[in-house]
């Protein structure tokens, strides 16, 4: 395994994908081939899943090994091949017959509009099954979704055709929005209904943990163990929405959030005197001015870095956290603007408790636009575009984001429309449910389809859970949808051809004429 071949998120080489020893986001050529046979392994295991007597245990496997292979989610070989062999020994339990794995260099050398159709649902099905994971870790499981996982990677292992594959590309949205529903219901219901909350970006003085990630569960596990011990809790990247659900609010030492995107996290970790949870993606290759004081738990995985098991006893973390000891004093951050402090917790419950004062304000002309800025951050130049389109659109409009993408404009001071702010933030990637509800129900209120409505999305994709979303925007077929900051390098020129054509979606220019032409 000396060279590799990845196109799966939007930092890939110069847009076209990552070949020889190393890709973009730190991955080694060695463990792209892993998780290459980890694909092959599952793909067995639905083939062997057609005829044979799958569980619990064969679901947990299935998501556990897509999520494994999530942009920045593992870099140990170690436990990618532990994966592979517990993947291969259930095959082998479930069915007696002998399934042969896939071999992915088949996908990548395949026809380019086959392979392009067949990477939208690979990636997307990881997407899912990440949303899946969380969902099943609070008990919350769905049997049609569970199922799509084999159905769509057995197909993925045969042959296939344009005309077989565009519409398990739409059902791979469609399946994703059952997903994001059950993982909504398992929040809010875990949680509570998240509430609008303003979080510092200041970092109080002693000792503190910061946790990154998705997994909100994770989350209270630790806050619970660090009760009344002296230890700050702080959030990081798409950990931040955390501050708004009832149930984790009531912890008074979850304090504040640590930093901006997750791609800054090399520099501001920089000799932290404080621990890291990792609970997902997005893990970089980390450094050693603070190696000693990363941890990860779930399916994160790093070499030589301590993991916490299946127990989520976050004993070592804690101790980590006493011998650092953190700043002697207040440590004043800011957000990628400047600002002090940034709100969430404006998921669908929180907006449509305002629905009828934002129909009426339409009504009236007070609200001329909506627009959704969200999605994915990463590092490249190109996606200030998404800070200027924020400064730039007009004051009487409201601005929906979510996910980590809302890094680049969170901090801004936009005012507020009749006392609604102009920026809401609706949570993590994980609450794209909440986005979709409240489009839905304007809709429904004025009478009309999504399309219709004063709404333009302005999505930033970076790794697959923003694919598997993309989906379901198309499975709903809502159009225009702005798309960057690049085109993914998986869709090939007749694959775009099509979106074009059917949905409307643009590649994003400049944010002015992407404006005077949403607004024209």
């Amino acid at each position: 395994m000396n060279e590799m071949f990845c196109f799966q998120c939007q930092q890939t080489a110069h847009n076209t994908g990552c070949e020889g020893k190393t890709g973009v986001c730190g991955k080694k050529s060695d463990t792209a081939g892993y998780q290459d046979e980890l694909i092959g392994a599952l793909i067995g295991l639905a083939r062997a899943a057609k005829s044979g007597n799958k569980s619990d245990k064969t679901d947990k496997l299935m998501i556990d090994g897509l999520f494994t292979t999530v942009t920045n989610v593992n870099f140990n070989n170690v436990t990618i091949k532990k994966l592979k062999t517990e993947i291969e020994n259930e095959k082998n339990r479930i069915n007696s017959q002998k399934y042969d794995d896939y071999d992915m260099k088949n996908l990548w050398d395949d026809n380019v509009d086959i392979r392009s159709l067949k990477s939208l649902i690979l990636f997307g099905i990881k997407g899912m099954a990440a949303y899946a994971s969380h969902a099943f870790a609070l008990g919350y499981k769905d049997d049609e979704v569970n199922d799509f996982f084999y159905t769509a990677l057995y197909e993925i292992g045969e042959k296939g055709s344009v005309d077989t594959l565009l519409p398990l590309v739409l059902k791979t949205g469609e399946i994703n929005l059952k997903c994001l529903e059950l993982l909504d219901k398992a929040n809010t219901e875990s949680f509570g209904n998240p509430v609008p909350t303003e979080v510092p970006l200041t970092i109080e003085k002693g000792p503190f943990i910061v946790v990154s990630g998705h997994d909100l569960y994770d989350m209270k596990r630790l806050l619970e163990q660090t009760k009344d011990k002296g230890i700050n809790i702080y959030t990081h990247s798409e950990m931040l929405p955390a501050h708004g659900y009832p149930e984790l609010k009531k912890y008074s030492h979850l304090k504040g959030n640590f930093g901006t995107g997750w791609q800054n996290q090399q520099s501001e970790f920089h000799n932290i005197p404080a621990p890291i949870l990792f609970t997902t993606n997005c893990l970089m290759p980390v450094r050693q001015s603070y190696c000693d004081r990363v941890f990860t738990t779930a399916l994160v995985s790093y070499p030589d870095i301590v993991h916490i098991g299946e127990d989520k006893d976050f004993t070592p973390v804690i101790n980590k956290a006493i011998e650092c000891g953190g700043y002697d004093e207040d440590k004043e951050m800011t957000g990628m603007n400047g600002g002090h402090t940034v709100m969430t917790g404006f998921g669908h419950n929180a907006v449509l408790s305002q629905a009828e004062k934002i129909i009426s304000l339409i009504k009236q002309g007070k609200i001329s636009h909506i627009f959704l800025i969200g999605g994915c951050d990463g590092a490249a130049p190109s996606r200030s575009y998404y800070t200027d389109f924020a400064k730039m659109t007009p004051k009487d409009s409201l601005i929906l984001t979510l996910a980590c993408g809302k890094y680049r404009i969170n901090d801004l001071d936009l005012g507020d429309i009749d006392g609604i702010p102009r920026i809401l933030d609706m949570g993590q990637c994980n609450d794209s449910y909440s986005a979709i509800k409240v489009a839905l129900a304007l809709a429904e209120a004025f009478e009309c389809g999504v399309n219709d409505l004063p709404l333009t999305l302005v999505l930033s994709w970076y790794e697959q859970k923003a694919v598997c979303i993309l989906l379901t925007l198309l499975y709903l077929g809502i159009k225009n949808i702005i798309l960057g900051p690049t085109v993914p390098a998986f869709i090939s020129e007749n694959v775009l051809n099509i979106l074009v054509e059917n949905y409307q979606i643009t590649p994003a220019g400049t944010p002015q004429e992407d404006l005077d032409r949403i607004l024209k």
